[in-house]
């Protein structure tokens, strides 16, 4: 490198001059001569040279160690030390200067020249390794996770931002302390200390996959959190172990989000479970059901056998609530939504919810002053409103506040991934708040178990907040509780925004009082008891009706009736064939002919249109004869559409 600057530093004269001649023999243009060590310092400034030639002794306050010093720290300039002798003690400082090099006085021009070359290379491999760590070091600062390293022996070189934020060290303080203080890891309840797993990697030197264990990093402030990722061995070119890093990161989110999806797989196994068992409960129910009504009106005067067939409709209306919740609780009921302004149905609640509550509770209500329009069954928002404020009420056995809030708010990408299953989007929020006694962690993450309740025996079934977590979620929101003990409780619920343009369902058209028809009706139901209710219920009040077991009897009954068929009364769920599949090949066959599907459980064979289109009714089971004749009736008085909607197929 014989372009290279060199600038020399000698408190003699003459001995400066004769090493500038030396230097630029040798190729090397000398920008500056310094005579003192305040004068090296201002020059150096000045012209930048690449290497310095350093006098130990000089003259003035400043000698050559303690200017060295100064260009390396300041300046980064490499120093070699020039010197006739020196004691102990100023060799010792000098060291610490770390020089390239040392030349002894008188100097030959091939060792001046030898030592030049050989601390310019050095000076160029070190700044390479300097650029080097700096980029990593850089880069390491800016990524997400967070990333500690350590030497052979544990202790700690290296902490980027986010693993000093993690931990609560500052990079400065944490260097050179042990691992296991700074990176306080807990599993189990147990602190770790020699399985920790950077020790464990540092003594197997193998890679440590943190994926499968349960660990928590206690902060410096005490604070915990989960963490996880990986540890690996760091190791030179020649395999020899270095250090290992840590690369770390918070997964409170990720284990919310897991949490969430294995309570949602939990709620969906607990769902086919309660739509196999409901199915058939309800076809019972509904055979049960049309019976007692029919048995009611054929002995008007019989008391006691009145009386009796009274006794078993409660019990039916009792097991009907029932099943209700329990399909419910596995977000597998069908919901007649329709567009509701869910600040006009607070208020229309209000009274009812202060009566509700007590009069030792204030209810408060702050509801948004933009319409907060939601797309939900009206029976089953009631059953939510009222489940959080008895909640809400309970935890306040002292009295309180119960504050009830609506807003319209937009959820961006990074609100919506916080829960498992929310996207983007505008929602309606409903907030209900208590300041009753709260619930401690342990508590909240059983919130929405089936059956998990804190009340006292007998006090409540478990089942509340289940039901409305399977409520919400079937209705596409969100629930979320936060609380902690002493300081109350919110539960926060988010609805999709509806549009004001959806089309709800019309009130019944109905304004007949006997409920009567001679229409013809194709009835078809694979459960033979409740074809056989439903049949005598409907052929009392007037109808003709035809009767089929299957979709395929129903398609061959069609065919060879010559008379109109004004309506089709199918169950949803039939083997072979299902009651929206039959719509779909029957209905062109007949435009004229209204439908009525009917089901106690329809897994998937009802998509969402098929009961939300205002021209198909459906009856749900069970159903009593008045509902099932006020059903008919209602479609039958609809005026016909000009064409069978595709949601109706």
């Amino acid at each position: 490198m014989a372009s290279a600057q060199i600038m020399v530093v000698e408190d003699e004269s003459i001995i400066a001059e004769d090493i500038q001649a030396m230097l630029e023999t040798l190729g090397y243009p000398v920008p500056a001569i310094a005579f003192s060590g305040e004068e090296a310092i201002r020059k150096a400034a000045e012209t930048r040279p690449d290497l310095v030639l350093m006098d130990i002794v000089l003259k003035g306050r400043m000698d050559g160690v303690a200017a060295a010093e100064y260009l390396r720290t300041h300046h980064r300039i490499p120093v070699i030390y020039v010197t006739a002798y020196a004691d102990e003690q100023t060799l010792s400082r000098a060291k610490l200067t770390e020089p390239l090099g040392y030349i002894l006085k008188p100097i030959d021009e091939r060792e001046l020249h030898t030592a030049i070359e050989l601390a310019l290379y050095k000076h160029q491999a070190e700044k390479k390794v300097q650029e080097s760590e700096q980029w990593l070091a850089t880069t390491l600062r800016s990524i997400g996770d967070a990333v500690l390293t350590t030497d052979a022996q544990g202790r700690v070189t290296f902490l980027n931002p986010m693993a000093e934020a993690l931990t609560g060290w500052r990079q400065a303080e944490a260097v050179g302390c042990a691992v296991t203080e700074v990176l306080q890891l807990i599993e189990e309840e147990h602190l770790l200390t020699y399985d920790h797993p950077v020790i464990r990697a540092l003594h197997e030197g193998e890679a440590v996959d943190l994926a499968n264990h349960d660990l928590r990093l206690r902060a410096k402030d005490g604070g915990e959190r989960p963490i996880g990722d990986s540890v690996a061995p760091i190791r030179d070119a020649h395999g020899r172990l270095m250090g290992a890093v840590m690369v770390f990161q918070d997964i409170t989110e990720r284990r919310q989000f897991q949490e969430q999806l294995i309570q949602a797989q939990k709620i969906d196994a607990i769902g086919r479970l309660a739509g196999r068992v409901a199915h058939d409960f309800n076809n019972l129910l509904t055979v049960i059901s049309l019976y007692s009504e029919l048995l009611m009106g054929q002995h008007r005067n019989t008391d006691q056998l009145h009386r009796y067939a009274h006794e078993i409709k409660k019990a039916v209306e009792h097991a009907t609530t029932l099943t209700n919740q329990l399909l419910a609780l596995g977000r597998k009921q069908v919901l007649q939504p329709i567009v509701l302004n869910l600040n006009a149905v607070l208020t229309d609640m209000e009274e009812m919810l202060q009566r509700l509550s007590g009069d030792h509770i204030d209810v408060v209500m702050e509801l948004g002053s933009a319409p907060s329009l939601v797309n939900i069954d009206p029976g089953q928002l009631e059953q939510v409103i009222l489940n959080l404020v008895i909640n809400a009420r309970d935890a306040m056995p002292q009295g309180g506040t119960l504050s009830l809030a609506t807003a319209n708010v937009e959820l961006d990408e990074r609100s919506a991934r916080r829960w498992a299953g929310i996207r983007p989007g505008a929602y309606v929020r409903l907030t209900v708040a208590d300041t009753g006694h709260g619930m401690d962690s342990t508590t909240q993450a059983h919130l929405f178990e089936p059956f998990f309740t804190t009340k006292p025996r007998g006090k409540g079934t478990g089942l509340g907040l289940s039901i409305v977590h399977g409520i919400i979620a079937q209705s596409g929101g969100h629930i979320a509780v936060d609380s902690a003990l002493g300081q109350g409780t919110t539960v926060t619920i988010y609805l999709p925004l509806a549009e004001i343009g959806v089309m709800t369902r019309p009130a019944s058209a109905t304004s007949n009082p006997l409920l009567q028809g001679t229409e013809t009706v194709l009835l078809v139901e694979d459960e033979e008891e409740v074809r056989a209710a439903v049949f005598e219920s409907l052929q009392m009040r007037g109808y003709t009706v035809l009767k089929a077991c299957n979709g395929q009897e129903a398609m061959v009954i069609s065919k060879r009736y010559k008379g109109p068929i004004d309506l089709l009364l199918t169950d949803v769920v039939m083997p072979q064939m299902s009651g929206p599949e039959l719509v779909k090949r029957l209905a062109p066959q007949r435009p004229t002919m209204r439908i009525i599907l009917m089901s106690g459980y329809p897994g998937d064979a009802l998509a969402p249109g098929d009961f939300r289109n205002p021209d198909v009714g459906f009856l749900s089971k069970p159903f009593t004869p008045e509902t099932l004749a006020r059903k008919v009736r209602e479609v039958l008085d609809t005026p016909v559409p000009s064409a069978i909607p595709p949601s109706a197929t």
